[in-house]
């Protein structure tokens, strides 16, 4: 079986072979863009009416049905990201995650935000003062059970 990491790599490569933007890939498979993106890069699973709908898009070979449906192991370095847009999104954690938590809690009590029941939307806002990039994370609240 094709592995996740070779996937990704011949994903990106039809990807720019055939011009087609992350959004037109997702419209394509009928997934949102965020998941869309994620499961190509190999962070999550297919079900197969998607990933056969990809691998068709995609003009992919036959065997990476089976690497898109697999299930992942999603890990990732520990280490602070140099890359300066994904190291932004460290620093606002480590900036506002206390306050986040803090407020979360106050509001719901003692738990997570789930990021399996968990959808995510990246927009642009036009501004005059320089465009805006907004981020919406809604994911549902598990509180801790107490025995």
């Amino acid at each position: 079986m094709m592995t996740k990491e070779a996937l990704t790599a011949l994903i990106l490569e039809k990807k720019e072979a055939l011009s087609l933007s992350w959004e037109a890939i997702a419209s394509g498979i009928g997934l949102s863009p965020v998941f869309a993106v994620s499961a190509c890069l190999g962070m999550n699973s297919l079900k197969e009416e998607p990933a056969k709908k990809l691998v068709t898009l995609l003009e992919l070979p036959a065997d990476a049905l089976a690497a898109l449906m697999a299930c992942p192991t999603k890990t990732w370095d520990k280490v602070i990201p140099t890359d300066p847009l994904i190291y932004r999104f460290y620093e606002v954690i480590g900036v506002y995650g206390p306050t986040m938590k803090t407020l979360i809690h106050e509001k719901f009590g003692d738990g997570i935000m789930s990021a399996i029941d968990f959808s995510m939307h990246i927009d642009k806002e036009e501004n005059p003062a320089g465009d805006r990039v907004v981020v919406t994370m809604n994911g549902k609240f598990l509180p801790y059970k107490s025995w």
